[in-house]
């Protein structure tokens, strides 16, 4: 395909502010019981009932969270709805509205805008999740994004943090570290292309991890699969920072221990692949890499007949004493303290 070297652009400032709302929320549709009222109003109105609410909120920063020289702003757009999601998904909770604010600069066109709302209008439809509100501002610095998220459930189904109990086992979803490595592989990417702005990558022996990296999906099936096995989690979080920052947000909530099993980690076989291209160790990839948006939760030692074998959950560890501190326990049998080398945006 032709790449049109002369896109059409047309500038925000010309729209005014509610013009730019009316036009970037025309493809929103109302699909919850429990909106009774959208965008358009000075708030949006919804009707719970009985059920909880559960909130939860993310900024996403261009040069500190994602960076536009491989991301586009479609999959930015999916992917900032979908840590939102996550994080209602870690509850036990389903997801059913968000809010969407976000801040330009003027080097963004009104098409840059579309494209990024084209990507949230498809996350929301992915995920059934009503786009009530939010909010449209300058910015000086590039482009920032805020998204709030909203769910329902009982109040018997909610699972926090501060549940795990000892002897629990620990299980995760799917298969983690491999975003960590897609997002090294755009990155080396970056700097060749830096260097030789002629140079196509041949991108094919990564396609897994990078989808992993730039479009994420957050596991809004777990809840269903559970409740199907009559399982409770007694602790959940999403993998968003790491999984050993996540084990001891889980640990130090529940004031638990854990023993964490490096031959029971699941790793996808690109990923393993990948990490000896790049002479990274997998395991320290695999416990400290984020942005997997993975489930990890503990369960009572009395649900392992009900989950062993399920293809979607993986057993890797179970929680102790507290007194017992937090451990990986190697291949070799051998106890190595758990240490928090995730994310931490205050840092970077």
């Amino acid at each position: 395909m032709i790449e049109d070297k002369n896109p059409q652009r047309t500038s925000i400032a010309q729209l005014g502010e509610f013009g730019l709302i009316d036009h970037l929320t025309k493809n929103f549709e109302i699909n919850q019981p429990s909106t009774l009222k959208g965008i358009g109003d000075d708030a949006a109105v919804l009707d719970f009932k009985d059920k909880k609410v559960v909130v939860s909120t993310d900024l996403l920063i261009e040069g500190v969270h994602f960076d536009l020289a491989y991301m586009p702003l479609k999959h930015l757009g999916y992917k900032a709805v979908v840590v939102n999601v996550s994080d209602i998904c870690a509850m036990n909770a389903k997801p059913t509205q968000i809010t969407v604010s976000v801040a330009v600069s003027n080097r963004f066109p009104l098409e840059a805008l579309d494209e990024l709302f084209a990507g949230i209008t498809h996350a929301a439809r992915e995920y059934n999740v009503d786009v009530i509100g939010g909010d449209t501002t300058s910015s000086q610095k590039g482009l920032i994004i805020s998204i709030t998220a909203l769910g329902e459930a009982d109040e018997n189904e909610i699972v926090y943090r501060n549940g795990a109990k000892q002897t629990d086992l620990l299980v995760v979803t799917g298969d983690i570290g491999a975003a960590y490595m897609g997002l090294q592989v755009l990155e080396r990417e970056k700097q060749v292309f830096q260097v030789n702005p002629n140079s196509q990558p041949d991108l094919d022996a990564y396609t897994y991890l990078i989808e992993r990296q730039l479009k994420p999906e957050a596991r809004k099936d777990v809840r269903t699969l559970l409740h199907a096995l009559e399982i409770k989690p007694t602790s959940m979080i999403d993998i968003s920072d790491g999984l050993s920052s996540e084990i001891m947000h889980l640990c130090k909530q529940s004031k638990v221990g854990c023993n964490l099993y490096e031959d029971k980690l699941p790793i996808d076989p690109q990923f393993i692949n990948v990490c000896e291209e790049f002479n990274i160790d997998s395991t320290t990839v695999a416990i400290n890499g984020g942005e997997d948006y993975e489930l990890l939760f503990t369960i009572a030692m009395e649900d392992f007949e009900k989950i062993k074998g399920n293809p979607n959950f993986t057993i890797i560890g179970h929680m102790t004493q507290e007194s017992e501190g937090i451990h990986l326990v190697t291949r070799a049998n051998t106890k190595i303290a758990l240490k928090a080398r995730g994310w931490d945006a205050l840092t970077q």
